[in-house]
């Protein structure tokens, strides 16, 4: 016998990791909101009422409930008290509306939806399609309008009973359903055991270098893997602080990294690259050497060493690659990074190699698909929910295919490549193709419609609908892009539209996606940035955080 023992010693659950973090630090803040702290004590305190309030609204063990929340401490205070009940929590994107909304809602057959009331009107408009739903939870009063829904608030479902909940959890129950962007169909809801994201957490602590006396500082949304687990519970396991903004905004930005006193950054996509462009200020020559380490998404050498030099961060990287299904899959601790591109060696937990479309191990250096399989018991999501045959898929041969391409050099080191599947990227957000085609499907004079990439000179590709238009249309590029503003997330508008005669589709049936990846942004294309459309996201309130 050789390898690693499958055991389950060591496993955890949050609320493990809630009552170490009590015994060490009761009156430690555990998360900070733009100014409004809140200690380990608190959130003990004030999650376990909410569960009292939740199980009387019949919240049970194995349940569903959803979030639709902004980066407030409602967001925490639901997630434990969800958990201390032994239910699931569904963290859904704020940006969701219309078809993406309702479908996920729908697929996680949830009875509670805990919101911010200014997503309401995105849930009331699809109400009559969500049949398991009985419960709204706000904030603030809603008022009820036309809702048959029944409409409480935060604060009255917060009773006075702050005593246990004496609910059994085990690290292999379900802790929290992410919902991944749908490819070849509609999203589907990862199930992440407690120990998984505990795990999560724990690597993401670990590469990042961070100590129960750093402050993580991040405006990233906590309903992403990046901030909600990785870094909210990598927090939580080391009884550290972690400071959360609502939303990222370039203005003030080291104001609020000199008030909060970080010493750790982690932010996504873009938000990397437009700090630098930003003119020096005096709290940015003020805070020059506070932050030991900033990470995320990864940046070109040139945009690092912007950020060394600038403001004297010596660690900047991005110590990890991974999915919702799997985070980490491959990592290495910030102060020992590879060559330019990589994304470390094979996490301690996971068996990671590289198949052709045979399912023959590739050799080192030839890329192919990444596959991988667990070396540890509920250390990966326990599937897709409801789906049984969607899980079966993703794991042909007992290996969880990931869809993504890449490599790994003669030392061991990781480099992803491309995706596979047919998934967007923009603005730190994963848009699922297929959704997008069917909301744009909704327009009276659309016949046909592919949504695909165009390449980008920013860190992302741009999103362009290539559209068959009905006989006798008279529609413009620009009324319809008008019209998808209500009907999709803002970071799923495209940029680029294009109508054409007809789509080339092979034998199938299936559109030839990388003709039009390759063709790109032909002369008849429709360039938003172009037009004076203006794409809003709906922005939480500062002054709402801690109610």
């Amino acid at each position: 016998m050789g390898g690693v023992m499958w055991r389950h010693d060591g496993q955890r659950t949050l609320l493990d990791l809630l009552a170490d973090a009590l015994e060490k630090s009761p009156n430690k803040v555990f998360v900070d909101f733009a100014g409004d702290k809140f200690t380990y004590a608190t959130v003990e305190r004030d999650s376990n009422r909410l569960a009292h309030g939740l199980r009387g609204l019949g919240v049970n063990k194995g349940d569903r409930v959803i979030g639709i929340l902004d980066n407030t401490i409602n967001f925490v205070l639901t997630w434990f008290a969800v958990n201390k009940l032994g239910a699931i929590f569904v963290p859904m994107n704020t940006q969701l509306k219309g078809e993406f909304l309702r479908h996920q809602i729908h697929d996680a057959s949830a009875s509670v939806i805990i919101a911010e009331n200014h997503y309401c009107d995105h849930i009331f408009a699809i109400e009559h399609a969500l049949s398991d739903v009985h419960s709204l939870v706000t904030p603030k009063r809603q008022e009820p309008g036309m809702s048959l829904l029944h409409l409480h608030t935060i604060d009255a479902l917060m009773l006075d009973d702050s005593a246990p909940l004496g609910v059994e959890v085990s690290p292999r129950d379900a802790s929290v359903i992410i919902y991944t962007s749908g490819t070849t169909g509609p999203s589907k809801g990862c199930v992440l055991p407690h120990n998984s994201v505990y795990n999560g957490g724990k690597a993401n602590a670990w590469m990042a270098l961070q100590g129960p006396d750093d402050i993580l500082w991040t405006p990233a949304p906590l309903f992403h893997i990046a901030a909600g687990v990785a870094g909210l519970i990598g927090t939580l396991g080391i009884a550290g602080t972690m400071s959360i903004y609502p939303r990222f905004t370039p203005n003030g930005f080291w104001e609020e990294i000199e008030r909060s006193q970080a010493t750790h950054i982690l932010m996504l996509s873009v938000m990397l690259t437009i700090i630098p462009q930003m003119p020096e200020t005096e709290a940015e020559k003020r805070c020059r050497g506070q932050v030991k380490v900033l990470f995320g998404t990864p940046l070109p050498e040139t945009l690092v060493e912007t950020w060394r030099r600038r403001y004297g961060i010596k660690l900047v990287a991005s110590p990890a690659y991974g999915s919702s299904e799997c985070f980490p899959i491959t990592c290495f601790p910030v102060d020992q990074p590879g060559p330019d591109g990589s994304s470390g060696k094979c996490a301690p937990d996971v068996d990671v190699r590289i198949f052709d479309d045979n399912g023959d191990e590739c050799p080192v250096g030839v890329i192919g698909e990444v596959w991988v399989r667990p070396l540890k018991p509920d250390v990966m999501f326990k599937g897709y929910w409801s789906r049984a045959e969607a899980t079966l898929e993703a794991f042909d041969e007992m290996w969880f295919h990931t869809g993504d391409i890449g490599k790994f050099d003669e030392d061991g080191r990781f480099y992803f490549i491309d995706r596979k599947k047919d998934c967007l990227r923009y603005g730190g957000e994963n848009i699922s193709s297929f959704e997008l085609e069917n909301a744009f499907m909704g327009h009276e004079d659309v016949a046909e419609v592919v949504v695909h990439a165009v390449k980008s000179d920013a860190a992302e590709d741009e999103i362009k609908a290539t559209i068959v238009l009905k006989p006798g249309a008279k529609v413009t590029e620009e009324a319809i892009c008008r019209w998808s503003i209500d009907r999709v997330p803002s970071f799923a508008v495209p940029r680029y539209i294009e109508f054409r005669e007809f789509i080339e589709r092979t034998g199938s049936g299936r559109a030839q996606k990388f003709k039009l990846r390759e063709q790109g942004v032909t002369p008849n294309t429709w360039d938003r940035k172009l037009s004076d459309i203006q794409i809003k996201r709906i922005r939480p309130n500062v002054k709402q955080l801690g109610n």
